[in-house]
């Protein structure tokens, strides 16, 4: 997958392209609907399939304070993006300059000058320029100008199901399965182990051990049943994962996810990057009155994370 973090870096080679526009945070059922779209231009007209995305989000420098928590990295959201489709993706570098370009300005300097668009495809409720000032009419319009098509798609797979707020909403009640209906996958979260307290290991459950970022979303303070992924050898584990401070043993100031194996006490994981998703949530976080209290428990839980992942 390429990625062009300016117009700068765009080849002026490219050719003729179908360019999909979004932030495609999270690149949920509805993003994936709107580049397939593309896909099927393209492949009628040869064309290439560029994804057209910002960063950071826009809200992050217009209004910070309201600034939603991220779904998906960067570089993950275009592994999404190549996944679902698209041959390459422009993150635009969003400032106040970019914010302040008219619907008539963001066409010429990206879709015309940029990408020698051929076909645009977007979301039926795009809105773009200074103030969110265009809509897929006036997209429309600016086409006829310029010589590229244009077309908005209905993103409604259901009640508020395919869009990303919807997704954050749903993991902020701890509803990951309803995360993941939206998604079309698993919610899931990426860093690179490092070494923790190692109380785990100590009571027969060691973990791999990822702190969170807080711009990113993640869900409540729990247990739940997921899936632990090596990214670099792309093995695939079941397991039990805690999200939390610690409670029991008088936490710390850091959340963070806790991966236990499913069966498995030889794996060494520091220093290496994974990918933990969320399948079902089994239960809210405790402070056990004591150890092995917290011991029984652990064990039913990887019970239950066994059962449902089987």
């Amino acid at each position: 997958m390429r990625i062009w973090r300016s117009l700068d870096e765009v080849p002026a080679d490219l050719g003729p392209t179908a360019v999909v526009i979004g932030n495609f945070d999270g690149v949920h059922l509805g993003h994936r609907h709107v580049v397939a779209r593309a896909r099927e231009i393209a492949a009628e007209r040869g064309l290439t399939v560029v994804a057209v995305t910002f960063d950071p989000h826009p809200m992050a420098v217009l209004r910070p304070e309201h600034a939603p928590t991220t779904l998906t990295s960067l570089e993950v959201r275009a592994e999404l993006l190549a996944d679902a489709g698209a041959d390459a993706v422009l993150a635009v570098p969003f400032d106040r300059d970019v914010a302040a370009w008219t619907p008539e300005q963001f066409v010429e300097r990206v879709l015309v000058h940029g990408l020698t668009a051929s076909a645009v495809v977007v979301g039926a409720n795009f809105r773009f320029g200074n103030r969110a000032a265009g809509d897929v009419a006036t997209l429309r319009e600016l086409g006829q100008q310029h010589g590229f098509s244009a077309e908005g798609i209905p993103l409604d797979g259901g009640p508020q199901v395919w869009s990303s707020t919807y997704v954050r909403m749903s993991l902020a009640a701890g509803d990951v399965a309803g995360a993941a209906e939206a998604l079309g996958r698993p919610y899931s979260v990426r860093g690179v182990v490092v070494k923790g307290d190692q109380r785990g290991r100590e009571l027969g459950f060691p973990t791999a051990n990822v702190p969170t970022d807080v711009l990113t979303a993640a869900p409540p303070d729990g247990v739940y049943a997921g899936w632990l992924r090596r990214v670099d050898t792309n093995e695939t584990f079941p397991a039990a994962i805690s999200v939390g401070t610690n409670p029991t043993f008088d936490g710390d100031r850091y959340r963070r996810v806790e991966s236990y194996v499913l069966d498995r006490t030889d794996l060494e994981l520091y220093g290496v990057e994974v990918e933990v998703s969320f399948v079902d949530r089994l239960r809210g976080m405790v402070a056990f009155e004591s150890v092995e209290a917290l011991v029984e428990q652990m064990n039913a839980d990887v019970d239950r994370a066994r059962e449902l992942l089987t």
